[in-house]
């Protein structure tokens, strides 16, 4: 028998329970079912595995790992008891690396509460709610400045009909002038009564003055009969339209610029007002795109939150399983003694340099008791069939004379990787069935042995107390404890069950009716079950009812 069992303990629980119920079922009427309740305490898994135990004349001793011996506390002829400490190897390197396991351990779990207690789906849905917000607010900004480009090119439009009037006006203007101009030229004008006679100068040599200038026109008169030479004696008057002809010019050089201004004001106006609007759908459409990248990043955060929980989770399994690893080396750099006994030979001092345990002697690993069933093999090969060795020569301390037994199990190897020196132990015997020996894992086969088709690694467990009712070739079992936690919630395992995933337990409700009640289980031991979440110390629970007998 090599395989995990549970407990003898939990087995008379259970076989107390199956009979209440078995009682139960055969009578008319059916009492309330068994309770049991959530209490505090300590939860324990364990391996099993039956052998026959052997009287122990001798035993080597050893670390687990090698290292620099920092304090040797014995020396041959010291008589130790069971747990006293024989020796210890320096710990500096050890405690720095548990250390480290420790601060990896509590980083991964703030890594889970962050996940756990994290925000992020809220924040996207803020961020998408955000979104439209901002997608409503451009649209309307959008809106508002394609009305105002509107506006702002209808004025240009009507500046520059305007502008464009005026410029009309002016060269009509100027025209008509020109026309008035040329007409006036054409027609006799009477004289006005305030328009100076003409200017007669005196002819030389008449009265010592000068000869009158013929065709002399004062500025802004008009020779009626324009054009017409002086000799036909034509009147000269004013023309206010042929005055008004340059400033006329200026007027619609004016206009032309200022409709020239109005028209580039207009082409402007126009430009901006398809950039704007250019620019408005752009801004739209990036305003949509982020819509569609906030229920993306939504659509991810509620689909990503339980993977990367349960990948979190695996994480911080393997840093408690370092941590683990690490503290039990840290614990085994102390070597104590399993037994009461003598100290036949010490093989090392403070400051020296020990090499790990290993097989040490001929057959059992850690001690001087044959493998059950398995013949020596040749020296050299190693493991737990390695030739015996002088007396001292591979062992760091040796004991004799002890009044005690051994028991040399083997485990499969599912179960053999669980198992580790100095491990706590239970031992009961068939013969004496009130008897529950304590012991202690002595040593591990480094390699595993096949002769019965099945690979097995061959444990040696040494008991700590000793007792008459013992005898060399009792049939044993040994129940090795692979794992425990202490004061922790726990419920008792036969009250456990799963659904749809879920560890479930009955609670007793206040009607007496049982309380589907899920809760977040850890260790599972082997009678109970450790309780994380979701239940209270003291609560009652039901036990499952049993099928009515026929």
């Amino acid at each position: 028998m090599s395989r995990t069992t549970r407990r003898r303990t939990r087995a008379t629980l259970s076989i107390g329970v199956l009979a209440v119920l078995g009682a139960t079922a055969c009578t008319a009427e059916q009492p309330p079912p068994p309770t049991l309740r959530v209490d505090r305490g300590t939860v324990t898994t364990s391996v099993s595995a039956s052998g026959t135990l052997v009287a122990i004349t001798e035993q080597n001793l050893g670390f687990p790992q090698g290292g620099k011996l920092a304090e040797v506390l014995v020396g041959v002829g010291t008589r130790v008891e069971p747990g006293q400490v024989l020796a210890r190897l320096d710990d500096f390197a050890l405690r720095q690396t548990l250390e480290q396991r420790q601060a990896g351990l509590a980083q991964q779990q703030a890594a889970l509460d962050k996940i756990r207690n994290g925000n992020s789906v809220e924040a996207a849905e803020a961020t998408l709610e955000q979104a439209h917000n901002i997608l409503d607010a451009t649209e309307d900004q959008a809106e508002a400045t394609n009305k105002a480009n509107a506006s702002a090119t209808d004025r240009a439009k009507k500046q520059l009909e305007f502008d464009r009037k005026v410029l009309d006006q002016a060269e009509a203007k100027l025209a008509a002038d020109q026309k008035a101009c040329d007409y006036r030229s054409a027609e006799p004008t009477k004289l006005p009564t305030s328009t100076p006679p003409p200017t007669t100068a005196k002819k030389p040599g008449l009265l010592g003055g000068q000869a009158p200038q013929e065709n002399a026109t004062p500025a802004g008169w008009g020779r009626t009969g324009g054009g017409v030479p002086a000799s036909t004696g034509g009147d000269l008057v004013p023309n206010a339209a042929c005055d008004r002809i340059p400033a006329d010019k200026t007027a619609v050089l004016d206009a032309k610029r200022v409709v020239l201004s109005s028209e580039t004001a207009l082409d402007a106006a126009q430009e901006n007002q398809n950039v704007d609007e250019a620019t408005g759908r752009v801004s739209i459409e990036n305003a949509k795109q982020s819509i569609v990248s906030g229920q993306n990043d939504l659509d991810t955060a509620g689909s990503d939150r339980p993977a990367d929980t349960s990948v979190q989770e695996a994480v911080i399994r393997d840093a408690e399983a370092q941590v683990a690893l690490a503290q039990r080396d840290l614990d085994n750099i102390v070597l104590r003694a399993p037994v009461a006994a003598v100290v036949s030979a010490v093989n090392g001092a403070p400051g020296e340099f020990v090499a790990a345990a290993s097989g040490t002697t001929a057959m059992a690993p850690g001690s001087s008791a044959a493998l059950p069933d398995v013949a020596a093999v040749s020296s050299g090969s190693g493991g737990a069939g390695a030739s015996t060795p002088a007396p001292g020569g591979g062992a760091f301390i040796v004991l004799n004379n002890i009044d005690s037994f051994q028991l040399v199990v083997p485990f499969e190897e599912s179960d053999a990787a669980r198992v580790t020196p100095n491990q706590r132990a239970e031992v009961t015997v068939d013969a004496v069935p009130d008897l529950r020996a304590p012991a202690t894992v002595l040593a591990v086969a480094p390699s595993g042995n096949s002769t019965t088709g099945i690979v097995r690694y061959y444990a040696t467990i040494v008991l700590t107390e000793d007792d008459d009712r013992l005898r060399d070739g009792q049939t044993a079992l040994a129940d090795v404890v692979v794992q425990s936690v202490d004061n922790v919630l726990r419920v008792p395992s036969a009250a456990q069950r799963t659904d749809a995933g879920r560890s479930v337990v009955d609670v007793r409700g206040a009607d007496g009716t049982p309380v589907p009640t899920p809760f977040e289980a850890g260790l599972a031991g082997d009678e109970f079950t450790q309780v994380i979440s979701g239940l209270s110390e003291g609560q009652e629970l039901l036990l499952p009812r049993g099928e009515s007998a026929g």
